[in-house]
């Protein structure tokens, strides 16, 4: 008589032969790599300086694919409810995996069981930034400038949920002002409503708003984070400008649908970070002011899981909702 226990083991071992002939053949056609924000955004920039690389080492195109809507939600949806595969990856932030998910009522995903990591690409900070016309060149003249001009200055971000999103909401909540929120579907769209002065502030990673710096036509006041972008020498740190803790440093990495077969998994991770490695890749990332990971799949989950529970503590403390 065969016992549970061979059939078990049995049904283990072909599961795992099943999962390894998976990836030898994978992929066998090209890969869509879902960018949750819009064309210009810094999820897209990343995401496609990655895709050409990646695509090449794999021997199938990795197509980029703009889904914008709803902070990221959209897109990533689209990833947790896609066939397990591996031949749709999303290119994810912070927002629709750890800040969405604390600050929603409802969620059309649960971004801890729906989705698994894939390889943390990069990380980077945002700068807070204003109109070249607004008369503040620091973080304390601006402080002292909303304070004594209610009404008179919003904050343009890249969408609700988005890593500039939660800057602006520290800000306001270490600074004791009060501003009002303007999310667009992506950084484009912030960023030239504000070199129009239709927003006053905007809340930004690196990559979209060098040349603006540099031409004059935005001040960058100070970097969300506890070092210096060598991109931006002259401009302090949140805490030298005289508000800690107001550090936002965000985060680009692939994630995949949830009960993707591992050897997939983990063929890819070391794909893309081969990619990320990549002598080209790494240049322009450097350019770009972010800075390249080799993280292993294990420790980029934990630092979602992480910041997921630190970001729930954080919107109590702050009564952030975004209902």
């Amino acid at each position: 008589m065969i016992s549970f226990r061979l059939i078990a083991g049995l049904a283990l071992g072909l599961a795992a032969v099943t999962s390894a002939q998976a990836a030898d053949s994978y992929p066998a056609r090209p890969i869509r790599l879902i960018a949750t924000f819009g064309p210009g955004s810094s999820i897209d920039i990343i995401a496609r300086l990655v895709a050409k690389p990646l695509g090449e080492q794999l021997g199938q195109p990795v197509i980029v694919e703009n889904k914008p809507g709803a902070g990221g939600d959209l897109g990533t949806d689209l990833v947790a409810k896609s066939a397990k595969d591996g031949y749709t990856i999303g290119f994810a932030s912070a927002g629709p995996i750890t800040v969405n998910p604390n600050a929603r009522s409802k969620m059309p995903y649960d971004p801890l069981k729906d989705l698994t990591p894939v390889a943390l690409v990069a990380t980077g900070p945002n700068v807070i930034l204003v109109n070249s016309s607004i008369p503040v060149t620091n973080l304390k003249e601006l402080i002292a400038y909303i304070k004594a001009n209610p009404n008179k200055v919003n904050y343009a971000s890249a969408g609700v949920g988005t890593s500039g999103h939660i800057a602006g909401e520290l800000f306001q909540h270490l600074s004791k002002t009060e501003i009002l929120h303007v999310p667009y579907k992506g950084n484009s769209d912030a960023i030239t409503d504000t070199l129009g002065g239709r927003t006053q502030m905007v809340i930004s990673g690196v990559p979209p708003i060098l040349s603006f710096v540099k031409s004059g036509q935005l001040r960058a006041l100070a970097v969300a984070d506890t070092k210096r972008s060598p991109l931006l020498p002259d401009v302090p740190t949140v805490g030298e400008a005289g508000l800690p803790g107001a550090e936002s440093v965000a985060w680009y990495g692939i994630v995949a649908p949830a009960g993707t077969p591992q050897a997939i998994l983990d063929r890819l991770h070391d794909e893309i970070i081969k990619a990320v490695n990549n002598p080209e890749t790494q240049e322009k990332f450097a350019g770009l002011g972010i800075v390249p990971s080799s993280d292993s799949r294990t420790v980029f989950g934990k630092r979602m899981a992480d910041e997921y529970v630190r970001f729930k503590e954080l919107f109590k403390q702050i009564n952030l909702v975004m209902d």
